[in-house]
């Protein structure tokens, strides 16, 4: 994290570990083309992209107490904005799994889509994401628009407001929408090939 940390500091961080059952490890085998791809918004930048954060912020002559421009009118720092604690998707993720249909996950982060999403793919397939299919947060279209950043890099490199994709069959996924009761947006579809392509 280049220009984060002064000589002599570190960082202490956490994680968990969990468990699961063999027959009920979702590990993206039966994966096929034609399977549809399903978002969870994100909450903002989550963890990820911080570099690129700074340098824009740096750029822009704002500071972390001005309000963030574009905002669909709502009065919030860009330092409020920053820090939105990440969503945490393991109940909402594991209420869908429970009903069925779901073949893989991608956690968006960093990478974003075009390094997270062909990892749960097996050979020879690829990922068809229908850009404008959900919203994009105000900060990533700021951070575009103060840092003249390319497409490309900003798909590779923040969550643009889906934090976990679900790879699900044609038959689960209406279903999974319909009784879902946050939103969850059909972003894709499963091709033949490799990677990401957006149209």
């Amino acid at each position: 994290m280049p220009g984060f940390y002064a000589d002599g500091e570190y960082d202490i961080s956490g994680f968990a570990v969990g468990v699961v059952e063999k027959d009920k490890v979702i590990d993206g085998k039966s994966i096929v083309e034609g399977d549809i791809l399903l978002g969870l918004p994100s909450s903002g930048v989550h963890s990820n992209g911080f570099s690129l954060v700074r340098s824009v912020l740096d750029k822009s002559g704002l500071s972390l107490t001005d309000q963030l421009p574009g905002n669909d009118g709502k009065t919030t720092t860009i330092g409020e904005v920053l820090m939105t604690p990440t969503v945490i998707y393991v109940k909402q993720v594991l209420e869908i799994i429970s009903k069925g249909g779901v073949k893989g996950l991608a956690h968006i982060t960093g990478g974003g889509f075009t390094d997270n999403i062909p990892r749960v793919f097996p050979k020879g397939l690829g990922a068809k994401i229908f850009t404008g299919s959900w919203e994009v947060l105000p900060v990533f279209k700021w951070l575009q628009q103060v840092g003249k950043i390319e497409d490309s890099e900003m798909m590779r490199t923040f969550n643009m407001g889906i934090g976990m994709v679900l790879v699900v069959s044609k038959e689960a996924a209406d279903r999974i929408i319909e009784e879902s009761s946050s939103p969850i947006y059909r972003i894709g579809e499963v091709i033949q090939g490799k990677g990401v392509h957006y149209v």
